[in-house]
């Protein structure tokens, strides 16, 4: 869970975290701009071509990453079917899953350190105290990496669900899924202590 960077090493693992982060926003801000499907289906095409040029192997690692992007996608195409606004939904779902492919892109190819010393750097433009920087930088990088592992295990929830029932998952699944986080922070607590806690 702390080093969810991707064991396949790309070009991009040697591009500064600062640099990375930096144009992340960029393009997410810019992704949500996109107004016509041809130009967004273009710059989806481009972040898999991104993934492609890291290998086959790195590819397929980014496309489990982004498997949940397909349910949510499903409910917004529902709704625009079912308003009749096909073309809006299309649109919607190749912006959400562009944004979140690039931010795995770069999640993928950041080590945990680089994005913490990003964290600082800001932190420290502001004043915040050395102690303060590294606990509020070290929690915002463990929420980053949180995210797509709960996703994960969130499915994983979901299809034991489905084996197991004909009936639709419900809120039942809250229950388990909360144990399940919290056995994994308290790994990463152990994880922390084993490297010498946090100061």
């Amino acid at each position: 869970m702390i080093s969810l960077t991707s064991e396949v090493r790309t070009p991009y693992h040697s591009w500064p975290a600062g640099r990375k982060l930096l144009g992340l926003c960029l393009f997410t801000v810019a992704v949500f701009y996109l107004e016509q499907s041809v130009a967004a289906l273009l710059v989806m095409g481009a972040v898999a071509c991104a993934y492609l040029v890291a290998g086959r192997r790195f590819a397929r690692q980014g496309l489990r990453l982004i498997r949940p992007v397909f349910w949510v996608s499903l409910i917004i195409m529902t709704y625009h079917v079912l308003t009749r606004d096909i073309e809006a939904g299309l649109l919607v779902c190749m912006r959400l899953a562009t944004a979140v492919a690039a931010a795995n892109l770069v999640t993928l190819t950041t080590a945990l350190e680089d994005m913490l010393d990003v964290m600082e750097r800001l932190m420290a433009r502001l004043f915040i105290s050395p102690k303060i920087r590294r606990r509020i930088a070290l929690s915002v990088t463990l929420m980053i990496r949180f995210i797509p592992e709960l996703t994960r295990k969130g499915g994983t929830l979901i299809e034991a669900w489905r084996a197991r029932s004909t009936k639709k998952f419900s809120w039942k699944l809250l229950l388990p899924f909360a144990l399940l986080a919290l056995d994994d922070a308290e790994q990463v607590a152990e994880a922390l202590k084993a490297r010498g806690g946090v100061e």
